[in-house]
């Protein structure tokens, strides 16, 4: 975590509230849509709820343990578009993380 970006596990579109209050300006989902089974919040609910409070909103569905290289300039070009600060969301926010290393790693992160 950083001053511009945020890891967190699921969220739902009751949470956005919370992120609003957080100070976050937009949100990257990196987990597939049911990953989780059916009562995993879809993509769409979500950004539609970000949309609904101002947030960027951007579904980047990852598979857990299986990151690529496209993946990661992927996730950098979507970093270096959306406002800040950013939260990144899956599962348990370890790929999130793991996405934003390799691609700081990789010097891909504009303003890092």
């Amino acid at each position: 975590m950083t001053e511009l970006v945020g890891f967190a596990g699921q969220i739902g579109p009751e949470h956005i509230s919370q992120v609003v209050e957080k100070g976050f300006k937009s949100i990257i989902n990196n987990r597939p849509d049911f990953e989780g089974g059916s009562n995993q919040p879809t993509s769409a609910a979500i950004e539609q709820a970000a949309s609904a409070a101002g947030l960027s909103y951007v579904f980047q569905p990852v598979v857990s343990g299986q990151i690529t290289e496209q993946d990661v300039h992927d996730f950098a070009e979507h970093y270096n578009q959306l406002s800040k600060p950013i939260l990144m969301f899956c599962r348990t926010g370890n790929r999130c993380s793991n996405l934003y290393q390799l691609a700081k790693q990789m010097d891909l992160l504009d303003d890092e």
